[in-house]
């Protein structure tokens, strides 16, 4: 019975010392959110910073590419290097989300047209169609004028790979969907050493990549898409301030 005493006399002494050292302290961070802070999975050194989108711990990056561009010009990603970009896939021949998606990036080109350091980049996902000329010719229909945004053609298994992949933005030939063609219509925010950036959610995770096929005149439908062009001028211009 002594030993049982002594053991509890023992264990309520180790618990008082506990209280009196750690407790404040633990509560003192609690309070200062410390805790939170520290154990977030994306942390920035600014709120106004984007977040760098990972892959097994690793940033993750623009792929390696090299195509031919609407003016038969070969370019590869080093031509992008030290500007901020953005990214889509398209085709000329597609009856639904391309026009809106072509419309939203010539917005996007007339914002930033004073920006030598800002390209788009604008890779066919028809190739076999989409020739230099055909590209020429979209270009000029829309209005595509800037130096640094390429419509891109080249290899058919090259441009698939680069865009489920290289940028896990969805595409595919499918005869079931008008034009024969199924893909996303999101937009990739690059920064100027090639990594593929974007903000942060209501939650903390990164959105990845921008919806490109609402406008920004459009109303604001429930998953409020609306804003992501807004959202996506904003983006820009943080990573040109960089």
């Amino acid at each position: 019975m002594k030993k049982n005493k002594y053991t509890y006399v023992w264990v309520s002494l180790v618990v008082l010392v506990f209280g009196i050292i750690f407790i404040p302290k633990i509560v003192s961070r609690i309070s200062q959110e410390k805790v939170v802070e520290e154990n977030r999975m994306h942390q920035l050194d600014s709120p106004d910073r984007l977040a760098y989108i990972t892959l097994n711990g690793e940033r993750r990056k623009v792929p390696e590419f090299s195509f031919i561009n609407q003016d038969s010009m070969v370019i590869s990603n080093e031509d992008y290097m030290g500007k901020v970009f953005v990214v889509d896939f398209f085709f000329t021949t597609c009856p639904s989300i391309c026009p809106l998606m072509s419309r939203n990036l010539v917005e996007l080109q007339e914002e930033f047209r004073e920006f030598d350091n800002f390209g788009l980049a604008s890779f066919t996902i028809n190739p076999q169609h989409d020739t230099p000329a055909v590209l020429k010719q979209y270009a000029e229909s829309y209005g595509i004028s800037d130096m640094d945004w390429h419509l891109l053609t080249g290899d058919l298994e090259q441009v698939y790979d680069l865009a489920n992949t290289g940028f896990n933005i969805y595409a595919a030939v499918d005869e079931q969907v008008p034009g024969g063609f199924e893909h996303s219509g999101l937009f990739a925010l690059i920064d100027k050493q090639g990594y593929i950036r974007s903000r942060l959610d209501d939650y903390g995770n990164p959105i990845i990549y921008y919806r490109g096929t609402i406008s920004e005149q459009q109303q604001t439908n429930a998953e409020g898409e609306t804003q992501q062009i807004t959202m996506l001028k904003e983006d820009i211009q943080k990573l040109l301030d960089e």
